[in-house]
């Protein structure tokens, strides 16, 4: 793996999940991360606990991404505190399931607007910060459900694919600048997020895998680290599918 010493990473939806695989492989990996949680003080505490280690090479922050005035006062402390920002991992998601007949506007605007314009407002200053290094590197965690479309989550469906048209039209924005941008599409991964679905209901989502099982967080986090790295220096994009071949 890369060696991100001197290098800063924000992540969003870093102290749960995929985030947290993704924001403790960047630490271990010498960077300094910046890790972005919604409103989990409980899960952000715990992650700060286990990462005392690091010392101040984790820092974490509290900001609605969803929020175009909060992301800005969390943009605002980034530049006053580091010297530059290399990567951005777009990781932050909420599911709100029900079929559309019974979905409410509440639910479909929610995830639309943390998985979709979330991106956009985190995306947005990161690019004008990477663009005075000419170099920078955005990581957009998307799904398989943006192509397969799973009963009851159009919303989360609809969130996805935006952000894989988001990502093809900003590579093509940032590609002269050096910055690239791609996605990370995570299958069934046992991590929270599935685990709260019914127990019939995650039997039949791993018998679609063809491995059998559900992925690991550190599986997607090794993923996210090459295209973060240099090595991914002339990919961007493009969609890695981590999904055990589903």
């Amino acid at each position: 793996m890369s060696d991100f010493s001197g290098q800063t990473a924000i992540v969003t939806g870093a102290t749960r999940g995929i985030g947290k695989a993704i924001a403790r492989e960047f630490l271990l990996q010498g960077a300094t991360v910046l890790g972005v949680y919604g409103g989990n003080t409980r899960s952000a505490e715990a992650f700060g606990d286990e990462c005392r280690e690091f010392g101040e090479k984790l820092r974490l922050f509290k900001c609605d991404v969803s929020d175009e005035e909060q992301v800005a006062a969390f943009y605002r402390e980034v530049e006053e505190s580091v010297e530059s920002v290399e990567i951005l991992v777009n990781n932050a998601g909420v599911r709100r399931d029900a079929v559309v007949a019974m979905m409410n506007s509440t639910d479909w605007q929610q995830v639309l607007d943390i998985n979709l314009t979330g991106t956009f407002f985190m995306s947005k200053p990161a690019i004008l910060l990477m663009m005075k290094n000419k170099y920078g590197r955005i990581i957009n965690i998307t799904s398989p459900v943006a192509y397969l479309g799973f009963a009851g989550q159009a919303n989360y469906a609809a969130s996805k694919a935006g952000q894989i048209g988001f990502t093809k039209s900003l590579s093509k924005e940032t590609a002269k600048k050096k910055i690239t941008v791609n996605c990370v599409s995570p299958g069934f991964i046992d991590t929270d997020f599935i685990n709260e679905l019914p127990g019939e209901q995650l039997a039949a989502y791993k018998k679609m895998v063809p491995m059998r099982r559900f992925g690991t967080p550190k599986e997607v986090a090794d993923a996210t680290l090459f295209l973060a790295s240099r090595k991914a220096s002339y990919i961007t994009g493009t969609v890695l599918e981590i999904n055990g071949g589903l």
